[in-house]
């Protein structure tokens, strides 16, 4: 399958992107090709989540775009800033988050804060730091050290450095891996207020069901590849399958003969007969299910159906890729 591309290349409002990455590829000097010749446009305000297995290139494509590693092949433009030519401007736009804890052990979360902004050139802002502190749950730890604090707090305080100097773009690179519930849901709200805001999130996670929750668009990696971009919606429309489960009274030992048309599966106990189909098409071939069931003597107690999630999808296209 090759990749479904975001007509136009531009958002949602068919704007011009705050992100254009046009043939960008990356081979590293051990001749790993990490990413091979990605094209993408990501609009401002819109949150948009690159999913992918590990060792995809989701990290490899976020650090490209944050300055981190050189590309190969292809150029970046974030904000119309070339990100190589105009380093010191595209950077200016990012917030980024990383996966790895790293932070300054001995300094005080209000010191590390206020230094990341400063970094950026920008003026000192003590009310910006303590809004960002308090959205964040980490106003009562502003003078505690770092080096004491747990990692969901450290986790917080990255997120805080990244928000600092006011980015117009924030990458989160799998930023709730390993932290509690509790700062996933503040997480999350912080996100939906950055995007009121108008800042361009932009998120690789393996939680798919927080693709689903927060994304407008979803692209999917693998292998170095860009193989899908999608508006959410219309992709759970497109490839979204239906599941139809019937169960048996009394269950069955095995599917009788007649059926060979049809896409189901037994369960083990012989009392859930699955169904699947495609909810868009013209006939879904229930009625002709359900007729050939009763021809054979076959009981259906009760029936429930079900829409694929952008799990099962995410699977089968990587499943199919690989």
């Amino acid at each position: 399958m090759g990749a479904r591309r975001f007509a136009g290349g531009t958002g949602h409002a068919g704007m011009q992107p705050i992100i254009a990455i046009e043939n960008l590829s990356k081979t590293y000097a051990t001749g790993h090709r990490a990413l091979k010749t990605v094209d993408l446009a990501i609009a401002k305000g819109e949150i948009f989540a690159l999913l992918g297995p590990n060792g995809a290139g989701k990290t490899t494509l976020i650090s490209i775009v944050c300055g981190i590693v050189n590309a190969s092949s292809g150029r970046v433009l974030v904000g119309g800033h070339d990100i190589v030519r105009d380093y010191r401007e595209a950077r200016s736009l990012i917030g980024l988050v990383p996966q790895e804890l790293t932070t300054d052990a001995f300094e005080t979360v209000w010191a590390t804060v206020s230094f990341s902004r400063g970094l950026f050139g920008k003026p000192a802002n003590p009310a910006l730091v303590e809004q960002v502190l308090r959205d964040l749950s980490l106003w009562d730890k502003r003078d505690a050290k770092i080096m004491t604090l747990s990692g969901g707090m450290k986790r917080r305080v990255l997120i805080a450095k990244a928000l600092a100097h006011e980015p117009q773009v924030l990458f989160l690179d799998e930023p709730t891996a390993g932290v509690d519930v509790e700062l996933r849901r503040d997480m999350w709200a912080l996100v939906r207020r950055m995007r009121e805001a108008g800042v361009t999130i932009i998120l690789t996670t393996h939680y798919i069901e927080e693709a689903e929750e927060m994304a407008d668009r979803v692209g999917v990696i693998t292998g170095g590849e860009l193989i899908l971009v999608e508006d959410k919606v219309e992709l759970m429309r497109k490839l979204g399958k239906k599941e139809l489960a019937l169960e048996l009274d009394p269950p069955l030992a095995a599917l009788p003969d007649g059926f060979e048309g049809f896409d189901l599966s037994l369960s083990g106990d012989g009392a859930t007969l699955t169904y699947t189909y495609d909810a868009k098409a013209d006939r879904t071939g229930i009625g002709r299910l359900m007729a050939n069931l009763g021809e054979r003597g076959v009981r259906v107690r009760d029936l429930q159906t079900r829409q694929s999630s952008l799990e099962d999808i995410f699977v089968s296209l990587v499943r199919e890729r690989a």
